[in-house]
């Protein structure tokens, strides 16, 4: 089975799974465009995300706080086994369904947060490690949707930064970075 979340994580997944293989050894320590994090600290989150985004599907409480280093053993492939299991997570229709009790959302938009979180972490890691980054449409799309839908919310909990302005003449995802705080034109 798939719902449209699903789709979205398969859907991201080449991109961000390349990303993480791509990310060398000597670069854990480089800067990102999120400045609370080195390389190592936004990859510790992206392996947290895949496995507590796959609890929230199963409607299970989840710990945010950082916990220990995840970067152990062949962590490169730990993430594309766990981006499998989070889309299977979220491929079952009834996920989708009502309210998540650990977010207080519905699991719709914790879908979509979801989705977003890899979405704008994956361009985070793609400038900070010097590869490229594709985003398909579809994505693009719902990252706009969950920012139309929480991005207020978001930045007075901290999780976006003040709102910057894009550059004239900006492409749609450079003015969805730039909704999260993010400069578009950001470099290492």
């Amino acid at each position: 089975m798939s719902t449209e979340i699903s789709e979205l994580i398969d859907a991201e997944a080449p991109a961000a799974t390349g990303l993480v293989r791509g990310v060398r050894d000597d670069q854990l320590d480089a800067p990102t465009p999120c400045t609370d994090y080195r390389v190592r600290d936004l990859l510790n989150h992206l392996l947290q995300v895949t496995g507590n985004f796959a609890d929230l599907a199963a409607r299970k409480e989840v710990d945010w706080s950082p916990g220990p280093d995840r970067l152990r053993g062949d962590w490169r492939a730990a993430f594309g086994a766990d981006l499998r299991a989070l889309s299977a997570a979220w491929g079952d229709p009834a996920v989708l369904e009502g309210v998540s009790p650990g977010m207080g959302l519905p699991q719709r938009t914790v879908g979509l947060m979801l989705v977003t979180d890899l979405l704008v972490h994956g361009w985070d890691l793609s400038v900070a490690t010097g590869q490229g980054f594709d985003v398909p449409p579809a994505v693009l799309a719902a990252g706009r949707e969950f920012l139309d839908e929480m991005g207020d919310m978001g930045r007075k909990m901290g999780a976006f930064g003040p709102e910057v302005a894009a550059p004239a003449g900006a492409g749609a995802f450079a003015r969805l970075l730039a909704r999260t705080g993010r400069d578009p034109g950001w470099k290492p």
